[in-house]
């Protein structure tokens, strides 16, 4: 397989694995997005809370330039860890939720 396939094989189990928790609230629905031709996937909570709407990009990734973008982590889990125990190099992960100044310091790619 290789590299690209692989990392949107990853990117897809990872956000299949996160849809499944759903939330407390019932009338929320958790949707998948996966737009494999440009290579951005997300995770989506949508619904009604009583009278209030809500629409909540939870987790965001891209594949860009060969790496894999963290632009979204609302959970209480490491992406990039689980991405790493994958067999993705910590420098094919960019922590796009960084500032850029900020990047060179977490271990990860820069971008």
């Amino acid at each position: 397989m290789d590299k690209l396939a692989f990392y949107r094989k990853c990117v897809q189990e990872i956000l299949i694995k996160y849809s499944k928790s759903k939330p407390i609230n019932s009338d929320i629905e958790v949707q998948t997005i996966f737009d494999k031709e440009q290579d951005h996937y997300q995770i989506v909570d949508l619904g009604w809370e009583k009278h209030r709407r809500i629409y909540n990009c939870v987790i965001h990734l891209d594949i860009k330039d060969g790496k894999i973008w963290i632009q979204r982590n609302q959970t209480d889990q490491q992406i990039s860890d689980q991405l790493v125990e994958m067999g993705i190099p910590k420098e094919d992960i960019v922590l796009g939720l960084q500032p850029v100044y900020v990047r060179e310091y977490t271990g990860y790619g820069v971008g």
